[in-house]
């Protein structure tokens, strides 16, 4: 070989050598900052840092998803080990102090409700009194298995219904029941009764039965229970408790097919049905980021939405607020995952008549988190909301605050939460109503006044109990939530 081949031989191997450190060398920018590369490939020592990434995004995302599940087992909890209430028993919430544990609680009547644990009862044999009620029976994914009630199939007459856990066979007498097949074992059975004389909705509550189905020709009496003034809170809890009661839930369901990726998601972070929660110092690190960011990305999710059609009037701040499309939270072809997240993070329960079509039927929500120039709503400053004449409610209107940190009735002094024309109000001329929110009542409308607590931002749905047509032509307009000085 002559020395002009040598020359090249040494020239291409310098550069080889010199391409090949050049290559090991490259980084490449990203979200989470830069990555070390050999050539097309992530170099060695970044492997560890994308698959931190990965459990954080995979925690992220299990927070959303979970939050309808985790959502009804802090309130089971909660009932279970604050208020004493067993499976089966019925929790009956009435006053201001009772409702404050639950998201998003109706202030205007009563609710009565309980958690039933089908693994414990079997099928379970419901008994709805004839009478002015709504309500239904829900699984922990918060799906409306069947409504009771007005805008069930007893149409408010009343009746029998039987509630099938997964897998059970429907018993050769189902004709005498209004069947509900449930797809997870936890049920959350509850309704409220709309009849303003609290004596006549007393009598209608004593006559509620609930019981298993094993048990139908000698049935207990179901137990009616009350908070008693103790403090009890249904809000998801945060940090690594979220998780914990997320993991103690998954214990006691069947996994749904379309849940099993999430499962999947679950398993890289530590949390497996059948197994003990014992996260390593790195899940832990990602599960703690994630339920940070989760919550963080449910509250944009849900104070400002972005899916279509969540702005009832396009020229007011007020929302839909209840946007899935179907009580089984499942479209043509995907089921609604972020309707669903927005949802149940600043609300509780689902049923067909919460998203009633049919006019004279059933109840409508509308919400709204800032003022007429969107600006969020602060506790420290005082609003109005002018209520137009002849609101569409064949029943009654309301108006309700809420504390925007715990989605609870708002925690006020005065405590009380909500403006509804079952008040002694105080009127326009004209029928309309001018309702006022701040830290001090206006001088004349104290009536018509709901105290806020400044340092702290609130939010508000006004519902229309049995719209009328002028609510879905949208004909009549509710005006914006207005700064007053």
């Amino acid at each position: 070989m002559d020395h002009f081949s040598r020359l090249a031989g040494r020239t291409l191997l310098t550069l080889a050598v010199s391409c090949s450190i050049a290559a090991q060398a490259q980084t490449l920018e990203t979200r989470i900052g830069p990555v070390s590369m050999e050539g097309e490939l992530p170099a060695h020592e970044s492997v560890a840092k994308l698959y931190s990434e990965l459990d954080f995004q995979q925690a992220t995302q299990s927070y959303l998803w979970a939050l309808p599940l985790v959502s009804y087992a802090q309130w089971q909890e909660e009932f279970q080990n604050k208020l004493g209430a067993k499976s089966g028993d019925l929790m009956v919430l009435n006053s201001y102090e009772d409702k404050l544990g639950v998201i998003t609680a109706n202030a205007t009547t009563p609710y009565i409700l309980g958690f039933v644990d089908l693994n414990e009862t079997g099928p379970l044999v419901i008994e709805l009194p004839p009478g002015p009620t709504a309500g239904g029976v829900g699984d922990f994914w918060q799906r409306a298995i069947i409504d009771m009630g007005e805008t069930g199939p007893d149409k408010g007459k009343g009746g029998k219904y039987l509630v099938l856990p997964p897998g059970a066979q429907t018993p050769a007498d189902a004709g005498k029941y209004y069947i509900a097949k449930s797809e997870t074992m936890n049920v959350l059975v509850g309704f409220r009764v709309l009849d303003p004389d609290p004596a006549k909705g007393k009598a209608l509550v004593e006559q509620f039965k609930m019981y298993p189905y094993s048990k139908r020709t000698e049935p207990s009496k179901t137990k009616l229970l009350s908070p008693g003034g103790k403090a009890w809170s249904g809000t998801q809890p945060r940090g690594m408790a979220y998780w914990e009661r997320l993991h103690q839930i998954i214990q006691k369901e069947p996994v749904n097919e379309r849940d099993r990726f999430y499962m999947a998601m679950l398993a890289s972070l530590g949390i497996e049905k059948d197994k003990p929660f014992q996260p390593t110092p790195a899940q832990k690190k990602a599960l703690e980021d994630g339920v940070q960011m989760g919550e963080l990305i449910a509250k944009a999710n849900t104070f400002a939405k972005r899916f279509p059609g969540a702005q009832f009037w396009p020229d007011r701040q007020w929302d839909t607020v209840l946007n899935i499309a179907e009580p089984s939270q499942r479209v043509a072809f995907y089921d609604q995952l972020w309707e669903r997240s927005a949802w149940f993070y600043e609300a509780v329960t689902n049923t067909k008549g919460m998203v009633s079509k049919t006019p004279g039927l059933g109840q409508t929500y509308l919400g709204a988190y800032t003022d007429k120039d969107g600006q969020w709503l602060d506790g420290g400053k005082s609003y109005r909301l002018h209520v137009g004449p002849t609101p569409p409610a064949k029943q009654f209107w309301s108006m309700t605050v809420y504390d925007i940190d715990t989605r609870c009735l708002i925690d006020n002094p005065q405590r009380k939460a909500d403006l509804s024309s079952r008040q002694d109000l105080k009127k326009n001329p004209d029928g309309s109503v001018d309702l006022y929110f701040g830290p001090k009542a206006p001088d004349g409308f104290e009536k018509n006044w709901v105290q806020t607590v400044p340092g702290k931002h609130w939010f508000s749905y006004f519902r229309l109990y049995a719209p009328t047509e002028a609510y879905f032509d949208k004909s009549w307009k509710l005006d914006d939530i207005t700064p007053v000085n």
